[in-house]
């Protein structure tokens, strides 16, 4: 039996879609050892091995581009526009490459978050396309206006050629899809207990003082951290290499530690909207405090998620930025719905994945 073959396709953008995706592929590969992986992306290395804990292949290409970001919070949307009418030029070339290297390596399967060549690429080679997402690029692009929509319209197309989608929470409604599978949040799960963490990293503060900050990948230049020297009892573990020393703060430079695995000692998540941290929130019961992001599509949605199905407080920018932080003073609002959310879709796409391979 020939050994089964997943090339699986990350967006080309921030931290996110790769360790959302790399949840899903531990988890075929924790349930179906002989799967061969092939992670598709141009992110570190050391971030995947953080999320998928056998072997695989990583061959870094980027399929996208996403948006060309200074921080978290600041587009540079001319550069991806221009980024963006290259790699529509050199589409072709692009899909010869990867079509070329699929056949060599006998994939059987494109698992995609959300590249929009990809689909274009499995229907080259004969095989099928899975798309993995609760937002595409296309949604991204259109809601610029302007030589976007062209762009958007292009993409849509793109996608449209997809075998099948499983749509994550928190999505806009991705009609380019046409075989449409609303699944549970994805993403990592805690490696160590909250023992281990608290002796680990010196956290002594109760756990509703312990504060987890984390605005993903791409960091965020004005963090206003003059604010935390107001809270001196409580303690603020950080993943930003540029914080200040200051005597609460605690900056987490070991890159085996990831912010899920704080997330059982924190009272609370203080985020950008983010589907990853969302989603290895709202899976954990961690309450999520956001800032408001108007120039991108995707965060309403993703807003308007945490607010259904978990404890939350949503701040403007000004409140976030220059406000004082008495948000932490005040305990976060519940979430409107009763119902809580599917937390498995690690498994339920794992499985489908194993089951194609075993069809």
């Amino acid at each position: 039996m020939e050994r089964p073959t997943l090339y699986v396709a990350i967006t080309n953008h921030g931290f996110g879609h790769a360790t959302r995706t790399a949840s899903v592929a531990n988890t075929i590969q924790k349930l179906c050892p002989e799967v061969l992986l092939i992670m598709v992306t141009t992110a570190p290395r050391w971030l995947l091995d953080c999320y998928i804990e056998g072997d695989f292949i990583q061959r870094p290409r980027a399929l996208d581009l996403g948006v060309v970001q200074a921080d978290s919070l600041q587009m540079d949307k001319d550069a991806t526009l221009e980024k963006l009418l290259e790699i529509k030029k050199n589409k072709n070339s692009i899909i010869a490459s990867e079509v070329n290297f699929i056949r060599q390596n006998r994939v059987h399967l494109v698992l995609a978050d959300v590249p929009f060549l990809a689909s274009e690429i499995a229907k080259a080679a004969g095989i099928p396309c899975w798309t993995v997402s609760n937002f595409g690029w296309d949604f991204v692009y259109r809601d610029w206006g302007g030589s976007f929509t062209e762009i958007a319209d292009w993409i849509s197309n793109c996608y449209s050629l997809g075998d099948r989608l499983y749509r994550l929470p928190f999505y806009e409604p991705m009609s380019a899809f046409k075989n449409i599978v609303d699944t549970g949040l994805t993403g990592g799960s805690p490696r160590y207990t909250p023992e281990e963490v608290r002796s680990t990293w010196g956290i002594t503060a109760p756990t509703e003082k312990t504060i987890l900050l984390t605005f993903g990948g791409l960091g965020l230049q004005q963090i206003p951290y003059d604010n935390l020297q107001q809270f001196p009892d409580w303690q603020f573990i950080i993943f930003d290499k540029n914080a200040p020393q200051l005597p609460n703060i605690i900056p987490v430079t070991d890159r085996k530690y990831r912010p899920v695995d704080f997330m059982p000692v924190c009272g609370r998540v203080v985020s950008k909207p983010g589907y990853s941290t969302f989603a290895e929130a709202t899976k954990l019961g961690l309450p999520i405090v956001s800032v408001t992001r108007d120039d991108f599509a995707e965060a309403a949605f993703l807003l308007n998620g945490i607010s259904s199905y978990n404890s939350h407080q949503i701040l403007t920018p000004s409140e976030f930025f220059q406000g004082t932080w008495d948000f932490l003073n005040h305990p976060p609002q519940a979430p409107k719905q009763s119902q809580p959310i599917a937390k498995d879709g690690n498994e339920v796409i794992a499985n489908a994945v194993i089951d194609y391979f075993r069809g």
